[in-house]
């Protein structure tokens, strides 16, 4: 494994880690998450530079758009009737997961448009 594919496994599991741990920073209390946005945003795009390969791409970009939806609607805020805050901090670490997974969509999905029309032209 290259340097740089270990770097976006690096990169990967950074995120996870920093996801979580700011979900429930967010969730619990009051907690500005703007600069781990920003974290989020820049692993994210080096996991979309250099951790996935032409094979993951498909299913990666499906997986994309599923976090993406799920982390719009708030899904996990009912449970906050139940277990006070629970919803929040869930709804939180998802949307964190969400915001580092789509800068890395947006990479990939740009790259495989220019190897369709660069196919397209030979």
């Amino acid at each position: 494994m290259g340097m740089f594919e270990k770097l976006g496994e690096y990169a990967f599991l950074a995120c996870i880690m920093i996801a979580v741990v700011a979900g429930i920073a967010s969730g619990v209390g009051d907690f500005s998450s703007a600069w781990i946005a920003l974290a989020l945003v820049v692993l994210g795009v080096v996991v979309g530079f250099t951790t996935i390969t032409e094979k993951e791409a498909t299913p990666f970009l499906l997986a994309a758009i599923a976090l993406t939806v799920a982390s719009s609607g708030g899904w996990f805020l009912i449970i906050n009737e139940a277990v006070a805050k629970l919803g929040t901090v869930m709804n939180s670490v998802l949307f964190n997961i969400a915001s580092f997974v789509a800068p890395a969509a947006i990479i990939l999905a740009t790259k495989m448009v220019y190897e369709l029309a660069r196919k397209k032209q030979v």
